[in-house]
């Protein structure tokens, strides 16, 4: 059996820059055992399986997204990559796309050469003890709010940031997906940097779904609804963010690194 597989690097301009996503379509499904081998093959935070739905009723693809580790229920830079591969190879006269996903119909459209991605956003709710943050961080954040999967804890600056080094033994003792660490950003609204030890990812590059909770966030903080945020990994990305109510619109880049096909044996089809 082969598969077409495609490797694209989202939230940047450039190859090796932002978030590097993996993105496999298929004519039909197959199974999920199989998928999360692909995605441990593949071994970066996220691969991408598309599914063409036949009718488009409700939406054009299935899509699922998988770390290394485990399958999750929502992924902002894997999405962007799907999309731009179904934009350049399966639909190329779409302006607008929609995913099937465990997070709901996710809508992806073009603007220019960003793509943006139609999320949920998160409600908030304040974390009290932040002793726990401090251990695992070595040094206590200012404030912290909890989201539906991860954390968002509030630091002083950028470069309190970029200096973090988080002790992952003792994040995955706690039963967050993960921990978005954030501060004022000097050439941004805010920056970001996120961690996901839980899931086998001791750092994530540039995180869309991080924003779901990290937009609404800062909307609190400074009651602003539009954001350009900077995720200052050693790879780095820049994403651009608009609350409208409940819903979170997330733009960046994309950029194509490679395409090749995954030669598996017939007894796996």
């Amino acid at each position: 059996m082969d598969l077409q597989l495609f490797q694209l690097d989202a939230f940047t301009d450039r190859p090796f820059g932002g978030n590097p996503a993996a993105v496999c379509p298929l004519p039909a499904p197959i199974d999920g055992g199989l998928m999360q081998q692909i995605a441990l093959e593949n071994n970066l935070s996220e691969t991408a399986f598309l599914v063409p739905l036949p009718d488009h009723a409700e939406a054009d693809f299935h899509l699922r997204w998988f770390t290394p580790a485990v399958e999750v229920d929502l992924c902002g830079h894997a999405t962007m990559a799907a999309a731009a591969v179904v934009f350049r190879k399966l639909m190329p006269g779409a302006s607008r796309i929609r995913f099937q996903t465990l997070s709901g119909i996710l809508t992806v459209a073009r603007d220019g050469d960003r793509l943006v991605m139609d999320f949920p956003a998160d409600r908030v709710e304040p974390l009290t003890d932040l002793s726990r943050y401090a251990r695992a961080f070595g040094t206590a954040p200012i404030k912290g709010v909890r989201g539906v999967r991860d954390d968002v804890l509030l630091f002083k600056d950028e470069a309190t940031i970029a200096a973090l080094a988080p002790d992952s033994a003792v994040l995955r003792q706690m039963p967050e997906r993960g921990f978005v660490a954030t501060a004022p950003g000097d050439s941004a609204d805010f920056v970001t940097r996120c961690f996901f030890p839980n899931h086998g990812i001791e750092e994530d590059p540039v995180t869309g779904s991080a924003y779901c909770i990290a937009a609404p966030f800062w909307a609190a903080e400074v009651g602003k609804t539009r954001f350009h945020a900077r995720q200052i990994s050693a790879r780095g990305g820049d994403v651009w963010l608009e609350l409208r109510g409940d819903r979170l619109f997330i733009s960046g880049q994309v950029a194509w690194v490679m395409a090749g096909v995954m030669t598996l044996p017939d007894m796996v089809g």
